[in-house]
């Protein structure tokens, strides 16, 4: 203020106060109103958190997402059954990204037949598996300690796809990506597998997001799933 040629009575005047208050924020530090620190710092041509950082808001806490269904700790507490489910009950989308997750044929036969009927009824079914001879599906069986186990199950799992091969709405590809995420959609519902270093799949957590608006976290698992199909390869019939 001195540099500037300020007395506490011109700044008074500007900011509509008493010079008594001016002197009480220069010589206690007392913290003046919003309004009338404002109306202070544009008068000075400073910045008024600079002048009092007191008046910074700390950022709220964010509420959980409204997209947030449900979280399970391991993905083995969520029933086989809930997967076919969700599935059936979709209309317009399926998409499945994965290594192998020949869980769901293993633990519900009928799987094909969910998605062949949900295909005749006008569903797009997409499944993405992990290609068996990718560095990156080698990485992570090592990761996991699975050896080449990891690399058979890949080619399990195109085995059990391979009876969908040829059926209109649906289609089948392999992809090498890392994987940091299962997939799983029906439409606007979808069920993330979130790996662990080191965790088998099925130890590892998964939530369960049901789509609310644009721009959401329902929305970036999707559009991640698009940028994998979209580098993967078709497997032919």
């Amino acid at each position: 203020m001195a540099a500037g040629g300020w007395t506490c009575a011109t700044l008074a005047e500007k900011t509509e106060v008493d010079p008594k208050s001016v002197e009480r924020w220069l010589n206690l530090g007392r913290t003046p109103r919003r309004t009338t620190a404002m109306r202070a710092a544009e008068a000075r041509g400073e910045d008024v958190h600079a002048l009092w950082p007191a008046l910074r808001q700390a950022r709220p806490a964010r509420a959980v997402s409204p997209e947030l269904v449900g979280l399970y700790d391991q993905r083995a507490n969520l029933p086989v059954s809930a997967f076919a489910d969700l599935f059936r009950q979709a209309r317009e989308r399926i998409d499945v990204l994965v290594y192998a997750a020949v869980f769901l044929h293993e633990a519900y036969p009928r799987l094909n037949d969910v998605l062949r009927e949900c295909a005749t009824d006008g569903c797009a079914v997409r499944i993405a598996l992990g290609d068996a001879d990718s560095p990156n599906v080698r990485q992570r069986g090592q990761e996991e300690r699975f050896g080449h186990g990891i690399e058979s199950r890949c080619r399990l799992a195109l085995m059990h796809y391979r009876p969908l091969l040829g059926v209109p709405g649906v289609e089948v590809r392999t992809h090498g990506s890392t994987l940091y995420n299962s997939l799983y959609r029906a439409d606007d519902q979808l069920l993330v597998n979130a790996h662990v270093w080191g965790v088998n799949a099925y130890g590892a957590p998964l939530w369960h997001l049901r789509r609310h608006g644009d721009g959401g976290v329902f929305d970036t698992y999707a559009d991640s799933f698009d940028a994998v199909w979209a580098t993967a390869r078709p497997v032919e019939g």
